[in-house]
């Protein structure tokens, strides 16, 4: 899309963006972002793209005993803007159907999510950790909020 206008606006492969540039000193972020369990495919932010929002889109594969559960998400934590989370499922026959569980906190209440779902986090809501259980069938999963780059306030233990 050279010499397009605006060929720069449309991002078809992964960049490095402000989730790698957080991870510590010395991390590959594909050694973080694409695991047996998981891959982050696109991400897109401040630092991907001047001016974009924070978003992230990532697959969960398929998996046994020896792949979950899995904590994807550890710390409880907050941002300082709003941010929606969404977790589909890939049956065509019965989209709704995770074909899996995972397990999510929103402050101190725990939900275990097996339907396809989109969650709004408010802004200053604690949320996570974010436990994967299981996946019977792949399930995309994205996130996004209109903050330049993804920040968090972990929670004090």
């Amino acid at each position: 899309m050279s010499g397009s206008k605006y060929g720069k606006y449309i991002v078809s492969e992964r960049r490095f963006d402000s989730r790698d540039a957080a991870l510590p000193p010395g991390t590959d972020p594909e050694s973080v972002t694409n695991t047996r369990s998981h891959r982050k495919l696109l991400g897109l932010d401040d630092l991907v793209l001047k001016g974009a929002s924070y978003t992230e889109a990532v697959w969960m594969w398929t998996g046994g005993d020896d792949v979950y559960p899995e904590i994807a998400e550890p710390a409880s934590h907050a941002h300082e803007y709003d941010e929606t989370l969404g977790f589909f499922g890939t049956d065509f026959e019965d989209p709704y159907e995770l074909n899996g569980e995972i397990e999510f906190w929103i402050e101190d209440e725990k939900f275990l999510l097996t339907r396809s779902c989109l969650i709004f986090i408010p802004r200053g809501t604690y949320h996570c950790p974010l436990v994967i259980r299981r996946v019977e069938r792949p399930i995309f999963h994205f996130s996004g909020g209109p903050g330049g780059a993804y920040v968090q306030e972990v929670a004090d233990k």
